[in-house]
């Protein structure tokens, strides 16, 4: 009686077998699958990972790049100086604007700017400061009123006056070429005790330019 019963659960034993065998036969394909997938990921991500980096670097440069290219803009702009101010912002036509004559040496600023290139004149304050190390050349002119007063005008780099120009009767001028360092001041003071007449004509001025940086 025992012997017929395992006869009988031996077939399902087997169909057991079978089937459990043919399960790890599915687990085993499904994991090599699941295996390349994730080889195929990491793989991806790999290269993922590389074109960011190599993306990145490139990304670097190029800001570098513009870094230098600001540098040098930054350089060109500081090289492009010269301006042109007269005396009077604006007046009536044919309405004469004396300043003058006072005690002592007095600066003079220069309200009229039609030029201003690089800002290197300051219309509020009257004076130039060199952005720059380099060759200076400036220009200034002055005019009497009618020979009551004489007219003059001393250019003043820092606090050394440099060349004057001075007359009685009608106007007088004068130029020079400096060498500045940066940060060094020009400007023009009027001499004591002499005048300066402007009108919407313009004819007292002040002039400067870059000639070359040193």
């Amino acid at each position: 009686m025992a012997a017929s019963l395992c006869q009988l659960k031996a077939p399902d034993i087997y169909v057991a077998l079978r089937e459990m065998a043919a399960s790890l036969c599915q687990l085993k394909e499904d994991m090599a699958v699941l295996q390349r997938e994730a080889t195929g990921q990491a793989q991806l991500k790999a290269e993922v990972d590389k074109l960011k980096a190599e993306v990145d670097k490139q990304k670097s440069e190029v800001d570098k790049q513009k870094t230098e290219v600001d540098k040098l803009k930054q350089q060109l702009q500081a090289r492009q100086v010269a301006f042109s101010a007269s005396l009077v912002a604006g007046s009536k036509s044919g309405q004469e604007c004396t300043t003058g004559p006072f005690p002592t040496n007095t600066l003079l600023i220069y309200k009229h700017v039609p030029t201003n290139i690089g800002n290197a004149y300051n219309p509020n304050s009257g004076v130039f400061t060199a952005p720059v190390r380099g060759a200076y050349h400036f220009e200034w002119w002055v005019t009497e009123d009618y020979g009551g007063h004489a007219a003059s005008a001393v250019l003043v780099k820092n606090s050394e006056n440099v060349f004057m120009a001075w007359e009685k009767h009608g106007s007088a001028s004068n130029g020079v070429t400096l060498l500045l360092e940066v940060g060094d001041v020009v400007f023009v003071r009027l001499v004591a005790n002499t005048v300066a007449r402007d009108n919407d004509n313009h004819h007292t001025t002040f002039s400067g330019f870059l000639l070359f940086p040193m």
